[in-house]
């Protein structure tokens, strides 16, 4: 799944990170696979969103989101 389907207060790990479509400055922020990443809160317009990637808060663009693959956890361990 990718990291824009995630709902409010869904946490998810970093799989895959799209380095050809998205810029440096999101692994410089944080975003490695195997990061957790919970999504907080979109935007009333849907964009940007507010994220926590390994307990530190991020804002990211919905464009960026979708060049992220995550697992989504359940219950704290890894979901399939």
């Amino acid at each position: 799944m990718k990291l824009h389907e995630l709902k409010a207060g869904q946490k998810a790990v970093i799989r895959y990170l799209d380095m050809e479509h998205l810029p440096m400055k999101v692994v410089e922020m944080g975003c490695f696979p195997g990061s957790e990443v919970e999504l907080v809160l979109k935007a009333p317009l849907g964009d940007p969103y507010y994220l926590r990637v390994d307990g530190m808060p991020l804002c990211m663009r919905r464009d960026m989101a979708m060049q992220v693959d995550v697992e989504l956890l359940s219950n704290g361990t890894h979901g399939i």
